[in-house]
């Protein structure tokens, strides 16, 4: 797991990209709409074979302020617990799978609801329940606070409830949110906890009883 000694705040170079990103493909995407096919995750375009790197790009681009300050300030606070907890180089290949598997159960999703075929995917939010995911399984007693709730609730409980409670909102309201990207993220995330449970017992035994 972590290794001591200095060491780049990666979370933080990853929040300040999704920033600068947003701004730019924001920009591309005003001056030609055409953009958003180079840039956001289109189920259609992947079944043809067109855009391929919008696994990755999506990844970095949001669809609006909201949306990127929501992830963004998540990340602040979730991103750097995982990295103290992995290590620099874990985290980014962590963080970049969660991301990857995310959009990749979103477009294969799209085969069971056609209607997503031409529906966009933007945003670190696979990749962020990634991170949730693992959390759940290393701190499941951490405290943490949700939308409009006022109270401190624990890890375990609080990330299914968020994936409920975001699904009932895309349902309910008619909002465009990418659940199944959330969920795909949200199982790399709980797999990896399960491995780093049973890999190094010892050590997520200590981190969890840490953050109870």
């Amino acid at each position: 797991m972590k290794k001591p000694g200095k060491r780049l705040n990666i979370n933080l170079i990853f929040v300040l990209t999704n920033v600068v990103l947003f701004i730019l493909f924001t920009i591309l995407i005003y001056s030609n709409s055409k953009f958003l096919d180079y840039i956001a995750l289109k189920p259609s375009n992947i079944f043809q074979g067109k855009y391929l790197w919008t696994f990755i790009t999506s990844m970095f681009m949001h669809g609006g302020f909201f949306h990127l300050f929501v992830n963004m300030f998540s990340m602040l606070f979730v991103g750097n617990l995982v990295e103290k907890i992995l290590g620099s180089k874990r985290y980014v290949w962590f963080y970049l799978i969660s991301g990857l598997f995310a959009g990749a159960l979103f477009v294969l999703s799209a085969l069971i609801f056609p209607g997503d075929l031409g529906t966009y995917a933007v945003g670190a939010s696979g990749a962020l329940f990634g991170l949730i995911g693992m959390l759940m399984l290393v701190t499941p007693n951490l405290p943490v606070y949700m939308m409009f709730i006022p109270i401190p609730i624990k890890l375990k409980f609080a990330a299914p409830i968020m994936l409920i409670l975001l699904w009932l909102i895309s349902i309910l309201g008619n909002v465009p949110i990418g659940n199944t990207a959330h969920l795909g993220g949200f199982l790399v995330g709980i797999t990896y906890g399960f491995y780093l449970r049973k890999k190094y017992k010892n050590k997520t035994r200590l981190i969890s009883k840490h953050f109870s």
